[in-house]
């Protein structure tokens, strides 16, 4: 899985409402040792939010933060890198998913989006790289089916869902799955690799 890329691709790697935790710098770890260079920006700028509290988390990223604000944020952090890099790509999880698929029809070269719900208020984005989705199949507040019966239909999209619930890729939650990690882990690296050597 290695994928020695002399610091010329960086993936940026967006977290979930409850901000950069124990389990986004994990992945990042994990992004790191496979050959990347990692940016974990704390969208949040605050102390990331326990588990238990996740209405309180969500309420805060709505009312204080906001996916069009966070995008913002993250496309003109590409633009800052973008003379350093022949190729960048971001990996976002729930809140990061539907932030990297917004950015999708900007600037980035290749977004892999876990879980990201709300992606369903922006299904008519057209993402202009490649993009890499996984939703689980059981979703307390929408039809996954129908999500992605959507955008199937848009370009560039490659949909997988995980007979699992929201978390299936957290450690440190209670719906982790850990062969669903694995096999998302390396899907997922593969899918940055063909990206990152395409764009060298």
């Amino acid at each position: 899985m290695n994928f020695q890329t002399s610091r010329k691709a960086l993936v940026i790697i967006l977290h979930e409402i409850y901000g950069l935790n124990e389990h986004i710098l994990a992945f990042g770890d994990k992004v790191s040792q496979a050959g990347y260079k990692v940016l974990t920006p704390n969208l949040l700028k605050r102390e990331p939010f326990p588990y238990e509290q996740e209405e309180e988390a969500y309420s805060y990223f709505v009312s204080q933060i906001g996916f069009d604000r966070a995008a913002d944020e993250v496309r003109q952090m590409v633009r800052n890198h973008r003379d350093q890099y022949d190729c960048i790509m971001i990996v976002g999880f729930s809140i990061g998913a539907t932030i990297a698929w917004l950015c999708s029809a900007s600037e980035i070269d290749g977004i892999v989006g876990f879980y990201g719900s709300r992606i369903r208020n922006y299904a008519e984005t057209e993402p202009k790289c490649p993009a890499l989705l996984f939703f689980a199949r059981n979703e307390k507040s929408f039809n996954v089916s129908e999500l992605v019966v959507k955008l199937e239909h848009r370009q560039n999209t490659h949909v997988h869902v995980i007979e699992g619930e929201h978390g299936f890729m957290n450690p440190y939650s209670k719906s982790y799955l850990p062969q669903a990690y694995q096999a998302c882990l390396e899907r997922s690296f593969d899918f940055l690799q063909w990206i990152a050597k395409g764009k060298m």
